[in-house]
Order: C-alpha cells, then structure tokens, then sequence
C-alpha cells in the first residue's frame, strides 16, 4: 500500500500582503509635538509607533485556500481557518487603520500595517462572507 500524497496549496492560491508604514510612521510624527506638550505621551506614542514598524517589518499575512496564516519570517505563528469566521471588517474606509474579524471563540483586532487595498481584495476572495 502506496501512502497518498501530501496536498499543499499551490502559490498561485496563496496572496501575502505586502507591509504599509503609514500608521507607525504616523505615530511616530505625531509623538514629536506630543512630546513638546507632554514627554511621556510623545515617548509613549512613539514608542508605539516603533513597536508597529518592527510588526510591519517582521510580520505576513498569507491568505491560502482555507486560513489566514500569520508569519514572523518564515516561522508560521497563528493560523485561522476561514470556516470559523462570522465576521470582518475593516474599520474606517477614509484611512483604514483596524482590521476586525471575529471566529466562533474569539475576536481579533489587528492594526493596519499591511496594505489596505490588498487586504480587502485578500478578504473579498479568500473569505467572502455575508457582511452584517
């Protein structure tokens, strides 16, 4: 008896997201005036905005078949399965900067370091689900 084959997703079938800078970038601006007023505010904003670069330098998004896998470098660290998902939702359309979706167990709010174009069109056809 032959063993069956492993099936793997083929890369055509995989989107990685590529990493957007604007909202630690953002923060981190913000955080130098904010420091002229109050330098624990600034330096707490702007480490902050540190924090969300080194996520958008270390972290991935991979949209397969079935799950969202998240990646620190090549070391897949979270996986979730589309059919466990209720819901998602991008939060404010003018400048996207909180990603939401909720599982069956759990909700999961993620900030927007990836791009937000890809993103959506990631979710549109790897998750479609009715919107409420």
């Amino acid at each position: 008896m032959t063993p069956s084959p492993t099936v793997t997703p083929s890369a055509a079938s995989i989107t990685e997201l590529d990493p957007s800078y604007r909202i630690p970038l953002s923060l981190v601006g913000v955080s130098l005036p904010l420091a002229g007023l109050n330098l624990w505010l600034g330096g707490v904003v702007g480490l902050f905005g540190v924090f969300l670069g080194i996520q958008a330098i270390t972290l991935r998004l991979r949209f397969t078949e079935t799950a969202l896998d998240i990646y620190r470098g090549e070391k897949q660290i979270r996986q979730f399965p589309y059919a466990e998902w209720e819901h998602w939702e991008i939060f404010w359309a003018p400048v996207p900067i909180l990603f939401y979706f909720r599982e069956v167990k759990s909700i999961h709010f993620l900030p927007i370091i990836f791009s937000p174009s890809q993103l959506r069109s990631a979710l549109e056809t790897h998750c479609s689900l009715p919107l409420n």
